[in-house]
């Protein structure tokens, strides 16, 4: 039986729209931490730290998006994006290091 991880179908196409994209991204991060939440208590608190970093940008591009006008949300995303941009690095570059350890683990290549 394959795991959730191991299915062609969870790498979801890129949205143009960024809310929507980081939407799907934070969707990813949660599907990872529930698959870590299987392999054992060091992946589980691994993926605290994934979710966590995962799902703020996330959150933060919509608050800032749900400014009362132009000049206000262009304030807040200055502020909240590049705030997070390390973060999204640092996320994409855990969840392609912890994949690759599953997949070793698991016998692959």
């Amino acid at each position: 039986m394959r795991s959730n991880m191991e299915r062609t179908d969870w790498n979801p196409k890129k949205p143009y729209d960024l809310r929507e994209r980081l939407f799907e991204f934070g969707c990813l991060v949660i599907r990872l931490v529930q698959y870590l939440h299987t392999r054992g208590p060091v992946a589980i608190k691994l993926s605290e730290q994934i979710l966590k970093a995962g799902t703020s940008a996330p959150a933060n591009y919509e608050e800032a998006d749900d400014g009362t006008g132009n000049r206000d949300k262009a304030a807040k995303r200055k502020i909240a994006l590049p705030e997070h941009d390390p973060v999204i690095k640092e996320s994409d570059e855990l969840v392609r290091i912890v994949a690759t350890v599953i997949r070793k683990a698991d016998g692959g290549s």
